[in-house]
Parts: structure tokens; sequence; C-alpha cells
């Protein structure tokens, strides 16, 4: 036996019978028909090329809620992603499900977001005849994008926890997992995050949730990864009054934080900035690198600027805009 076909063997005896295993045909079918790896099991690989890829990379200069903050401990793109892998694996560990799918899925369920975060992707949506959501744009980035237009050519179940990650009913529990664990991970940091930038003081969160999950990040955290947990396999979530007081935290973070003046004065000038750089590219498609000129012989003009434009991080898009239009001193 290969240390695959061990690996396998193992997961297959210890998981529960809930659990997606990598041995599942359906779960572990590729676009394109690939020899297995000797040493790693098709999550695993599917993983691996997702922490390797380009796009993830980029994930550390793109917004999470604050564009561009000065500080090293505002979260980005990339560090929710990694913390939401940290909650999503501890769940999937204690239900005793695939750890090594819900890593896969939740390290690429954010590959497509749009510089400047979702005042990015509101304008992408908004100017694209195709549309624009990061969730959708995710499954491009791994099928279509990287490795130069070739794709990662990941399973049928990474894919679908990506595609499923924000307001769909994945087919696996650990796609299932990744949705709850984006929620559970992007709220609490973000309080954190508003409380450091002092938009946001710590007793003004609602008592009524915070009695219930907790009074600190940690405390919070925990009751909500016990919860999960403590609900089962039947369906991934909560009990009743853990929910209710979560959904109560979530609308008041978007009433106080996500809409906050504060935190959003600059997203205006971010759109102006992407509809320019949209523009430019429209009529100039010959300007975009070469993977891009080739999606939009392929597919049409629209489909590659939005590509494009959604692959940049913040800073790439800023130095961009700066580059084309606004003009230099006379050396």
């Amino acid at each position: 036996m290969t240390i695959r076909e061990q690996i396998e063997a193992q997961q297959a005896e210890m998981l529960s019978p809930h659990a997606c295993l990598s041995t599942d045909t359906g779960a572990a079918i590729r676009l394109k028909p690939e020899e297995p790896c000797p040493y790693r099991t098709a999550f695993q690989r599917d993983r691996d090329r997702i922490l390797h890829s380009n796009a993830f990379r980029r994930l550390k200069r793109k917004t999470q809620v604050f564009l561009s903050p000065v500080g090293d401990h505002y979260r980005t793109r990339l560090t929710h992603t990694l913390e939401v892998s940290q909650v999503a694996r501890t769940i999937a560990r204690a239900l005793f499900l695939n750890e090594d799918l819900t890593e896969a899925i939740a390290l690429g369920h954010d590959l497509g977001h749009s510089p400047f975060g979702h005042a990015g992707e509101s304008v992408l949506n908004a100017i694209c005849p195709h549309g624009y959501r990061h969730y959708q744009q995710s499954m491009r980035v791994v099928d279509c994008i990287e490795k130069n237009g070739e794709g990662l050519n990941l399973t049928q179940a990474v894919r679908n926890g990506i595609v499923c990650h924000t307001n769909l009913v994945a087919d696996t529990l650990e796609g299932n997992i990744v949705r709850v664990a984006d929620r559970i991970a992007y709220i609490n940091h973000d309080i954190e995050d508003a409380i450091r930038a002092g938009i946001l003081h710590r007793e003004e969160l609602p008592e009524s949730a915070v009695q219930i999950l907790g009074h600190t990040h940690t405390e919070r955290i925990t009751t909500l990864v016990a919860a999960v947990v403590a609900h089962g396999t039947d369906t991934i979530g909560m009990p009743e009054d853990i929910q209710a007081a979560h959904d109560e935290l979530h609308t008041f973070m978007y009433e106080h934080v996500y809409h906050n003046n504060t935190a959003k004065h600059e997203e205006q000038k971010a759109k102006i900035l992407i509809e320019e750089l949209y523009r430019y590219f429209r009529r100039k498609p010959e300007k975009m690198p070469e993977l891009y000129q080739r999606i939009s012989e392929k597919t049409d003009v629209d489909r590659a600027v939005c590509d494009y434009i959604s692959g940049m991080s913040d800073r790439y898009a800023v130095d961009l805009y700066m580059e084309l239009f606004v003009p230099k001193s006379w050396k």
C-alpha cells in the first residue's frame, strides 16, 4: 500500500460515517483526470494547490473591513482566511469529519475576493454585465485563471464547498462547516478590529448577546464552536438560543461597523478607482496581461476585465491607477 492508501484506510476506519472521504468517487472527481499522488489524499493535494497559488498569496494585501489600515494587527483577507480555517478544522476534528477537505475549502473560499473588500465587489457587480459575486469568482480562479489559465483542477467536493460558502447548502458536511466558520470568524474578529480602530467600544455590544456568547473574543469563539459541535452532524448549525444571539451580534455589526462612516469613508474613492480601471481596460484590452487577453478572445472583454481587476490587490490597483491616470513630474 502507498502512504496515501494507508491514510485513506485510516480515515475510513476513524472518521464518522457522515464524513466525506477522499475515496468517494463523486466527491473526489476532477475536471481533468489525474494519477493519484502516492503520499497525499485528493483533498490534501487540493489544499496544497490552493496554499501555493498566486491568488492565495495576494490575499495578504486585500481588504477585510478597513481599507489599507495603518497598523500591523488589523485583519486582511489572508488572516481572515487562516482564522476561518482554524475554526473550521477544530469543528471538523471534534465531529470526526474530514479535516483535510474542510481545510482545503476554508483556504480557498475567498480566493475570488476583489480589491477593497465588499466595496470592490459591489462596483464590479454593478458595472460588469456578467455580474460579480466573490464566491462565484473564487470558482473562476481555481478553474480558469490560476496556473496561467490551466486552473488548479480541484476535486468536486472542494469546488462545491467554495461556491456554497456564503449562503448555499453544500453537498458535504465539511462544506457547511466552512460556511458557519466563516461567519463565526469574521463577526468576532471584525469586532476586535473595530474596537482597535476606535469606532466601537466593548460596552456598546448588545448585552443580551454577550451574556450568552461571552464578553471577550476568546469566550465568544469558544461558545460558538462548542455550540456547533454539540449540535452534531445531522445538520451543521447551533442551538436556537446561541443562533439567535449570534444573529443579533451580526445585525449589530452591520448597523454599527460595516456601514459606519468612519470605517467606510474611503470606499467611494475605491469605487471610482475600480470604475476608471474597468473603463480603461474595456477600451484597451491589449493593455492587460496576456492571460486576460486570451480570456477576452475566448469569452468577451467584460469577462476578462472583471477577472483582471478582481484579482488585483488593493496596493496593486492603487499603483496601477496612479500610473495610468495621475501625471508624473517632469524629470
